[in-house]
């Protein structure tokens, strides 16, 4: 109990402060009149396809904990999942972050065993990790074999960025396999890692965990193929509704993008996400505003895509905020599922 109000007492005036750095960061001064023109229809579709990736994310989380035999709400669990989001966004790398606390808020709040926890989340994340890495490979891919002057004179910075995604894609299938196939090698590493500080039982124990999540990883491969190839087909439909939305937004502006342009534009933003800055600060707005000048397309689309993507973020760590005050309320109880 100790351990959770120290938690609290930490994380509100660290993620108040950085949410407040954040937001003076963001170009918010131009909102109004780039986003005035908007039809009310216009912002509820888009409230909506922001919405509906939100709702695809969090059911997958969902279903891979229900896998495990556990049985999470998805209220709860879209809880912890936006509260870990905002967490992550206000940290160096926008993508981790939230992590350690989303397994707190699990185990805490929704009783469950540490072990499923910390396995749940390793699964959404290698989902969302390998589904990002495949689909920005595919469209630099596309990007690459598109013979046009905007790649022409930087084909070999783009197959560069190729064979990274392709080491990366590599790496996470490589580590998924030996988590599956060969747990013993990883607990015998960390056992030995264990061994130099003997003063502390939790490290020493780190390679029997190990072994009881490869143990029930490898169970649950065997067993539950129908459930992961469900989660892979709920990370595609969340990639399709990102793509929507980027359409979607460049539509508003008149901008109606063929299949190069779009995945230009895409992986110049998603390449900007991946940079060691808070929610991309920055970098995004160099990226959107490099691809819109590579492409010949006005800057006041690029401009009011920016707008969006920031009103979005902010009001993604608003919501977050509130997810993490909601968090500290009375714990719920779950049942394992039968």
């Amino acid at each position: 109990m100790l351990q959770s109000r120290w938690i609290v007492m930490l994380l509100w005036p660290m993620a108040l402060l950085l949410v407040i750095w954040t937001l003076s960061q963001m170009p918010l001064s131009g909102l109004p009149t780039i986003l005035g023109a908007l039809n009310w229809y216009q912002w509820l579709l888009w409230a909506l396809a922001n919405l509906l990736v939100i709702a695809v994310s969090t059911e997958r989380w969902r279903r891979l904990g229900r896998m495990l035999g556990e049985s999470p709400g998805f209220w709860h669990m879209l809880l912890i999942r936006q509260a870990g989001q905002t967490i992550s966004f206000i940290t160096p790398a926008p993508h981790f972050g939230g992590e350690p606390f989303q397994i707190y808020w699990l185990v805490k709040r929704l009783e469950m065993s540490t072990h499923r926890a910390v396995l749940s989340l390793a699964l959404d994340r290698f989902y969302e990790l390998w589904i990002n890495f495949l689909m920005l490979l595919l469209g630099v891919s596309l990007v690459v074999l598109s013979q046009t002057s905007v790649t022409a004179n930087r084909q070999g910075d783009w197959q560069t960025v190729v064979l990274m995604l392709l080491g990366l894609l590599a790496l996470l299938s490589l580590i998924a396999w030996l988590l599956v196939r060969q747990p013993v090698l990883i607990s015998a590493r960390l056992e030995k890692l264990g061994a130099h500080w003997l003063s502390s039982p939790r490290l020493i124990a780190l390679g029997s965990h190990w072994q009881v999540l490869g143990s029930e990883l490898k169970t649950v491969v065997s067993t539950q193929k129908p459930a992961l190839l469900g989660a892979l087909g709920l990370s595609l439909l969340g990639w399709a509704l990102m793509i929507f939305e980027v359409w979607l937004v460049l539509a508003y502006f008149s901008v109606m993008p063929d299949a190069f342009s779009l995945a230009l534009i895409l992986v110049a933003m998603r390449l900007a996400l991946l940079l060691p800055l808070p929610g991309g600060i920055g970098s995004l707005e160099a990226a959107v505003l490099w691809s819109f000048q590579s492409l010949g397309l006005p800057v006041d689309a690029a401009l009011g895509l920016i707008a969006l993507m920031r009103l979005r973020d902010v009001l993604v760590l608003l919501s977050g905020l509130l997810c993490v005050r909601a968090l500290q309320g009375k714990q719920v109880s779950v049942q394992p599922v039968a």
